[in-house]
């Protein structure tokens, strides 16, 4: 850690802290995420261990990149070890931070582009059997060549249908404005339509430039899932009523689909696009690698990253946009 100096803290969280660094010799500029001291095997956080196996395995242009583990030379304290860090690629924004800025406005050309490299990220990690179960703005990280890279794999895992048939998946997971309606209902058998249930959160965020679900808790979350997307019945969701938190909710007629009414100022095939992503039944979602190939992306021309216009704002993190709403 004595390798680089700090320029500014970038994140908070559960996790700890992430910091914008310089390498006192490459000059590299990088993220130093902190890593939390959780349980820990041979002095290593567990969760730390699966994140780090999980970014090793996954090299993408649209996956964050983990140069290095970093340590302090200090010996331990109290005997306590000094903390480690993870050592990032820095990336200028994350979406969060660009959709909360009062400058900054998204074009669809920026949309349909950001979207498809979401989607060709995200078919690369499903493909290789890895579900990220925390998708959303503040972990979608941009830089200033047009880049998206999915960030934060704290809570991913390798996804097995042995485990996911036994049930033996947390719904502990995926923050509550992205989390879908099966783990909302009590789910711990699920697959990778999760992800893909957050990512049409994010679709609908980029088009109404705020998030389009914001509950304060699950009940309140699952309310506002229904009066977007209607009331599942056992012909639009089989099995909706066997899901663990079925007989507490009351179930009403007066939840009907709004989400095109909602959505009526977008092209037809935004919305198409949307509402396969947002299907209830997760059976019935997209893919990632079907969506990639919908006419949204095609009808015209998706551009590439480095033609789109680079952002007028200086580096715009989700903790500095929540730090300057604070100041103001």
């Amino acid at each position: 850690i004595d390798n680089y100096s700090i320029i500014d803290k970038v994140g908070s969280g559960t996790y700890g802290c992430v910091f914008k660094c310089q390498h006192k010799v490459t000059k590299d500029i990088v993220a130093l995420k902190k890593l939390r001291p959780d349980v820990e095997k041979n002095g290593f956080p567990v969760t730390s261990i699966r994140e780090m196996k999980i970014l090793k395995f996954l090299k993408h242009p649209n996956i964050v990149e983990l140069k290095e583990i970093v340590s302090s030379s200090a010996p331990p304290k109290e005997g306590k070890r000094p903390p480690l860090y993870f050592s990032f690629e820095y990336m200028e924004h994350d979406l969060s931070g660009l959709l909360n800025h009062p400058r900054v406005k998204f074009t669809r050309t920026q949309i349909q582009c950001y979207m498809r490299q979401l989607l060709i990220g995200i078919a690369f990690m499903h493909r290789n059997k890895i579900i990220h179960r925390d998708i959303k703005a503040s972990n979608l990280l941009l830089n200033n060549q047009g880049m998206l890279k999915v960030g934060d794999f704290g809570l991913s895992r390798f996804w097995n249908e042995v485990n996911a048939k036994a049930g033996k998946y947390t719904n502990k997971v995926v923050t509550l404005w992205y989390r879908p309606p099966e783990l909302l209902m009590g789910s711990t058998s699920y697959d990778f339509s999760v992800d893909i249930w957050s990512i049409g959160c994010i679709f609908g965020e980029l088009l109404l430039g705020k998030p389009i679900l914001q509950g304060k808790t699950e009940i309140e979350q699952l309310q506002l899932t229904f009066g977007l997307c209607g009331m599942p019945t056992e012909d639009t969701w089989p099995g909706f009523f066997k899901l663990p938190n079925a007989e507490s909710f009351q179930m009403d007629d007066k939840y009907v689909c709004l989400l095109r009414e909602r959505f009526k100022n977008f092209p037809p095939h935004a919305i198409d696009l949307l509402e396969k992503l947002l299907q209830l039944d997760p059976a019935k979602r997209i893919t990632a690698a079907e969506a990639m190939d919908h006419d949204y992306f095609w009808r015209v021309q998706t551009c590439k990253p480095r033609d789109l216009p680079k952002f007028c704002v200086s580096s715009t993190h989700e903790y500095q946009s929540k730090k300057r709403h604070h100041e103001e």
